[in-house]
């Protein structure tokens, strides 16, 4: 067997997620190649290569791949992917933009946000905003896979692997770059922070959102929101926490006025500890916290501030 993992990277830095989609390669196991495409990116290629497991990393540099749009990105695997048995990408907005254009060039299924792997072509995958798991085998000749990252363990760096260049350079008519806007923000990047705290509805409006801020100072901690929150336009969508928002495992997820509706269960449920605060002592946040706090948040988050 022999799979090919996409790189994610921002910035002109490798994306943590990377390393845990590496993770599940190994898992599956065979030879780990790491596609690196875009332009003047050899700083990302060697942080790619420096990953445990990896055997060779393939560096697509051109100005067609400078943006990572999905169609040149796509076209590009899908000269490549005769190559291997499986192609790997984070279900992250990147990877689920580029890879069911692979599957549909390739005539194959998809297998979306594998949580496990039972064997090189069974894999588990969560249905139904996280309330069955699937068991999914494919007996297509290329499995093409994106990877929940949060369940699988990021490998570590190693002994460089190979760098090799590839000409390849497809033609970009479909879709051009016009520009993009950034949200600039100095807290922990939300879906890798170690430490989450999330408002909701209970949260009253957006300018309440401040009372999380000296928590989060303390803490080193990202802040989140359920659906709630942000349909309501207490904040922007991109701290949305959820099936439909940002999947988190953090070590720490603090739920402040939040009532565990099962689409905000299905982003966060896998954290390893999760406190909730909560003025309804039968909201169903409460079944999956190991820590449970009732009572009014005004008065509990100055309080706990204070005690940090």
């Amino acid at each position: 067997m022999s799979i090919l993992v996409l790189a994610e990277y921002h910035d002109g830095q490798l994306a943590a997620g990377t390393a845990h989609v590496v993770g599940a390669a190994r898992a599956i196991g065979g030879d780990i190649d790491i596609l690196v495409a875009g332009d003047d990116i050899a700083g990302v290629a060697e942080a790619a290569a420096r990953l445990d497991g990896v055997s060779r990393v393939r560096v697509a540099d051109a100005p067609v791949y400078a943006h990572q749009l999905a169609e040149p990105l796509a076209d590009l695997l899908v000269q490549l992917a005769d190559d291997y048995s499986h192609v790997l990408a984070a279900a992250s907005t990147d990877g689920k933009n580029v890879l069911p254009r692979v599957a549909a060039l390739k005539d194959v299924s998809q297998i979306s946000e594998i949580l496990s792997v039972e064997s090189a072509d069974t894999f588990k995958r969560p249905i139904y905003a996280g309330n069955a798991i699937a068991t999914v085998q494919s007996r297509d000749p290329l499995k093409v896979i994106t990877v929940r990252t949060t369940a699988f363990e990021p490998v570590a760096d190693g002994a460089a692997a190979p760098v090799e260049a590839l000409d390849i350079v497809v033609s970009s008519t479909l879709s051009r770059f016009i520009g993009e806007e950034l949200a600039q923000n100095e807290r922990p990047e939300l879906g890798g922070a170690r430490v989450v705290i999330s408002g909701g509805r209970g949260m009253g409006n957006g300018d309440n959102f401040k009372l999380l801020d000296g928590i989060a100072d303390k803490l080193g901690a990202a802040i989140g929101a359920s659906r709630a929150a942000v349909d309501a336009g207490f904040v922007p969508n991109d701290m949305q926490v959820g099936q439909t928002g940002k999947i988190v495992a953090p070590d720490l997820y603090i739920a402040v006025g939040i009532s565990g509706a099962i689409q905000h269960l299905a982003g966060m449920k896998d954290s390893k500890v999760i406190v909730a605060i909560n003025k309804d002592d039968e909201a169903p946040i409460f079944q999956v916290a190991d820590y449970g706090l009732v009572g009014d948040l005004f008065e509990i988050l100055p309080e706990l501030e204070q005690k940090l």
